[in-house]
């Protein structure tokens, strides 16, 4: 602030990375608070799965010998969430998504059933869990809505010049996360969807705190805007 108003011609920009990132966390762990309830209401789910998810996660990892099964029937390694970082919840569920013929291989085995003893009630809830397939048809439709929002994030997260493009990818990333969500509903454009607004709402209420004049001056001075 000091800055600008001593240099009228500088602007601050607020990080696009960081703001997708809040939205993320706006979806993901919505909160129940008088002002968040219809969030909370509409995406509550979604904390729902991923708590299962780290759930899991971390009765796998919280023990030698589940790990050292766990390494035999995958190649691949369990991630985990970064306190601040919302979009790692996206490669977590990803990495599920990668892993789920070798968990499920896991805990339909006889070493499952004879390790699972020294916590019967947790073990089973991890079989249920990676047995459950309406559990990892919402891990699709969590991973297939946010994909969109998580490819701008990777787009502008580099050393590539990205102020010029702001506009166009939020507004094709919108409409695609509305596709995704339309889509799963099996509604049409015209139909009203509370989940999108939900999330629409999210969305417009980050790109509001976000928007500045410099990204209406970059998209106004792209040429590819005026390409015929």
């Amino acid at each position: 602030m000091f800055i600008e108003s001593e240099f009228p011609s500088i602007y601050w920009t607020p990080c696009l990375v960081h703001t997708l990132n809040l939205a993320l966390k706006s979806i993901y762990a919505a909160k129940n608070t008088d002002k968040n309830s219809d969030i909370y209401h509409q995406c509550s789910w979604i904390l729902l799965i991923v708590d299962d998810a780290t759930f899991v996660k971390n009765f796998i990892m919280g023990h030698s010998m589940r790990l050292s099964m766990f390494n035999n029937f995958n190649s691949l390694k369990l991630l985990s969430v970064a306190p601040t970082r919302f979009d790692s919840t996206i490669v977590m569920l990803k990495r599920f998504k990668s892993l789920k013929k070798g968990l499920q291989e896991m805990i339909i085995s006889d070493e499952w059933s004879f390790y699972k003893k020294d916590n019967v009630d947790s073990a089973q809830f991890v079989k249920e869990t990676l047995l459950t397939d309406n559990w990892w048809m919402k891990v699709d439709y969590i991973l297939a809505f946010t994909v969109p929002i998580y490819d701008v994030l990777r787009k502008t997260n580099t050393d590539i010049t990205s102020l010029h493009l702001v506009y166009g990818m939020w507004d094709s990333m919108t409409e695609n996360v509305k596709k995704v969500i339309y889509q799963h509903e099996r509604k049409t454009k015209v139909e009203y969807s509370s989940f999108f607004m939900v999330v629409e709402l999210i969305l417009i209420d980050r790109w509001t705190k976000s928007n500045t004049h410099l990204h209406c001056l970059a998209h106004s001075l792209n040429p590819r805007q005026y390409i015929i």
